[in-house]
């Protein structure tokens, strides 16, 4: 059988980065497993979890790496970034402290994939408002000016995860079916056999939640 009867399997690497303590590990737990440890301990090395996705009437595999943001962790950084298309670099809405690490982030993930990556700025613990110390407008004006996408989720009351994930997925299986397009490969087949693709062109979008 081709893999034009079976149907293709995509599968991604997405990895989740950011200071300690900002609920990375529970975001991932939400998406993966609907889950949330109150008792969350810091992550020791790596773990990653797989989730399906279905994506327009594909099966898409999104296996997300989660790894601790402590210094001391970071010899684990070049495996880890390895292959990644696609990364949420998670900030803590109420420590600005983790908001100011988001650009040293940033130049990590540059300096370790040379492929394009989707990324998404996430501004966590939305659920926090009452000691929130970075307002909605510094997370999405620096989104904007780094071209990222922006959301703030809550890992605790499940608000925008899946969404946070999702958004990230779709833009790496619209990056690669851009690349797919344009390959001389498939342009051949495309002039063979008179295929029409019409592939919408997702733009960069800003998604907010918790109501001001």
């Amino acid at each position: 059988m081709g893999e034009e009867e079976t149907g293709e399997e995509y599968l991604f690497k997405i990895v989740v980065i950011g200071d300690s303590a900002v609920g990375k590990s529970n975001l991932l737990s939400r998406f993966a497993r609907d889950e949330f440890d109150h008792n969350s301990k810091a992550t020791i090395g790596v773990e990653f979890q797989t989730q399906v996705v279905e994506i327009d009437g594909k099966e898409v595999k999104a296996q997300v790496w989660d790894t601790a943001g402590q210094e001391r962790f970071r010899a684990v950084t070049s495996a880890y970034y390895r292959g990644a298309v696609g990364a949420l670099i998670v900030y803590d809405i109420s420590r600005k402290t983790t908001f100011e690490s988001v650009k040293r982030w940033l130049d990590e993930l540059n300096t370790h994939c040379d492929t394009t990556v989707a990324t998404m700025l996430v501004g966590n613990k939305c659920d926090l408002e009452n000691i929130r110390e970075v307002s909605m407008e510094d997370g999405k004006s620096l989104a904007e000016e780094e071209g990222l996408f922006f959301i703030e989720t809550s890992a605790l009351d499940s608000t925008n995860v899946n969404k946070a994930f999702e958004i990230v997925i779709r833009e790496i299986y619209n990056n690669i079916s851009r690349k797919i397009l344009n390959s001389d490969s498939y342009k051949a087949e495309l002039s063979v056999n008179r295929v029409k693709v019409d592939l919408s062109k997702q733009n960069k979008s800003t998604y907010t939640c918790c109501s001001t």
